[in-house]
């Protein structure tokens, strides 16, 4: 059960105040804020991806209203790495104060300055890599190289006043990765010997025990998929995992076929990752998909977005055959990614539409195409036991896995008191060695709709799944309330109800009676006839039609 709203005490001198604004209790939108004397630090700043009962939604924001009236008191936004979920809520921070300094690797902050020139704002940037240290305001920070699906990710250890926090972001311990780069266990263990009063772990694998597989294991795989296909190949990833698409490459070369980036955001990210040497494009092996009518399918791979199901996606579009890269008998889909919690619907949609279209489709469950970018239970009881911390706090992940996590840390000998299981707006308190939690706000979610951010409400978002589920019924009526005679109508229109017009020749005149009736006994304002107009056809669609459909009546006074 949720922690019910409770105001935190004011801030003391000298106590670090760590506050979640998303991030716990879901896989997305992660944002962390450190307060120390009266100073601000943020860690990440993501976003959410919507499911299908938030319809119309483009993404959903951490609760920034939360520190709307202290952006004059943020000295920077550290970001671990260039996944969405850690730094696209950045340009909706920025357009509240656009000064705000970004700390962050040298890919990071490239994938960021991309989406914020979208947004034509141009941010203060600091280039960091591991084994770096600087300081801000009343934060010194130091940033450890770790290993994730992405290069070029880092851990942040926060040393203040009131003690020192490390904050791996997502990490895993991938012993033989692509790039070589392996996650800094010396340096885990270094800070562990000069104290780690408070450790903030992923959580997003803890569930899973042992260790998460090895990254350089996919490659043979999708070698072997592709060699073997006879039409076309498309292989669905997120639009920023350098590391598939440079195996997508690879493969796509030894098979002599060519390859096509498809979606704008693949096509903007490989680019950045290529220009900066985080991606090897071997020669002659792109091809503009403008320009690839002429390639044999079976000389050709698509590298698309789409692997979640989003429904204006690359693949989602091919799938229902409004993509000019047509799906058929022969070709091959490949999804190289794993499930984001709460898509397996849009997923599963995806994989049968193409099955439907003749198309092969590989998957994780089907073959080894993915590996998680995720420590599992043993990587990080490795960790807990190297830098044995005083305190630790779960983060990233839903709450059954933030749950799995603290268990790994007990396991370890972290003291259950000292195991402090959160969710998004817990207020924990860092003095003397100890974390409590102190408080916990209610956070909501920020819509962005389009161009409207934060102006999309739950109940906007009930009578869209009240539209699409039980349909939409006007009632049109003309009345004449001096002489309690109606002009024309009720005239009934719907959308979405799959009855004929017909059935509702019943209560037309049902209506009629309501309204002269209360015309008669001296109702004549539009609002109130309306509201008797919705009650009378509201009553009847529930109890004949076994709907809740949405009701909307116009009366005209004349």
């Amino acid at each position: 059960m949720p922690n019910p709203p409770y105001a935190p005490p004011a801030a003391q001198p000298d106590t670090l105040r760590i506050t979640p604004l998303g991030g716990l209790g879901e896989v997305g939108r992660n944002m962390t804020v450190y307060e120390i004397n009266g100073k601000l630090l943020i860690v990440d700043c993501g976003v959410l991806f919507p499911e299908e009962h938030q319809p119309g939604v483009d993404l959903i924001l951490p609760d920034i209203s939360k520190i709307e009236d202290r952006l004059g008191d943020i000295v920077a936004v550290v970001l671990t790495h260039g996944h969405e979920d850690h730094i696209g809520a950045v340009p909706y921070l920025l357009k509240r104060r656009e000064n705000i300094p970004l700390i962050g690797s040298k890919l990071t902050l490239a994938l960021v300055e991309a989406k914020l020139k979208e947004h034509r704002i141009k941010p203060v940037t600091q280039v960091v890599a591991e084994d770096e240290r600087l300081s801000r305001g009343p934060f010194d920070l130091e940033f450890v190289a770790v290993n994730h699906s992405i290069p070029d990710a880092l851990a942040v250890m926060i040393r203040t006043a009131a003690g020192s926090v490390l904050a791996t972001g997502d990490f895993k311990m991938d012993q033989l990765p692509l790039d070589g780069r392996i996650t800094d266990l010396r340096a885990f263990a270094r800070l562990g010997e000069e104290g780690v009063d408070l450790f903030m772990t992923d959580s997003t694998n803890a569930e899973v025990p042992g260790f998460t597989p090895l990254e350089k294991h996919i490659g043979p795989v999708l070698e072997q998929v592709i060699e073997k296909a006879s039409g076309k190949v498309v292989v669905a990833s997120f639009s920023s995992h350098v590391h598939r698409v440079q195996q997508v490459l690879d493969a796509a070369v030894q098979a002599g076929r060519r390859v096509v980036l498809l979606g704008r955001s693949m096509v903007r990210n490989m680019k950045i990752a290529s220009d900066l040497g985080y991606l090897n494009v071997p020669e002659g092996v792109l091809v503009d998909l403008k320009k690839s009518g002429d390639i044999p399918d079976h000389r050709i791979v698509y590298m698309s977005t789409g692997s979640q199901g989003e429904p204006m996606a690359v693949l989602s579009r091919m799938m229902n055959q409004e993509h000019q890269v047509e799906i058929g008998e022969g070709d091959t889909v490949i999804l190289a990614s794993s499930l984001i919690p709460g898509n397996e619907n849009s997923v599963f949609r995806i994989i049968n539409g193409l099955m439907k279209l003749g198309a092969n489709v590989v998957h994780k469950g089907n073959a080894k195409v993915h590996v998680s970018g995720h420590a599992s239970a043993g990587e990080l009881m490795y960790c807990y036991n190297i830098v044995r911390p005083k305190n630790v706090m779960p983060i990233h992940g839903e709450y059954r896995h933030l749950i799995a996590n603290g268990k790994v840390a007990i396991e370890t000998g972290v003291p259950q008191n000292r195991t402090i299981i959160g969710e998004n707006g817990t207020v924990v308190d860092l003095a003397d060695g100890v974390a409590r939690a102190v408080g916990q706000l209610e956070i909501d979610f920020i819509y962005v709709d389009g161009k409207s951010v934060g102006r999309v409400t739950d109940d906007d978002l009930r009578d869209r799944r009240v539209l699409a589920e039980e349909g939409f019924i006007s009632v049109v009526t003309v009345v004449e309330p001096t002489t309690a005679h109606i002009v024309s109508g009720p005239d009934i229109h719907t959308k979405g109800v799959a009855e004929e017009a017909r059935v509702f020749d019943s209560i037309t005149p049902k209506i009629a009676d309501a309204l002269e009736t209360a015309m008669s006994e001296g109702v004549h304002d539009a609002k109130q006839l309306q509201q008797i107009t919705r009650r009378t056809i509201g009553r009847w669609v529930g109890t004949k039609l076994r709907r809740k459909a949405m009701i909307v009546p116009v009366v005209v006074v004349v």
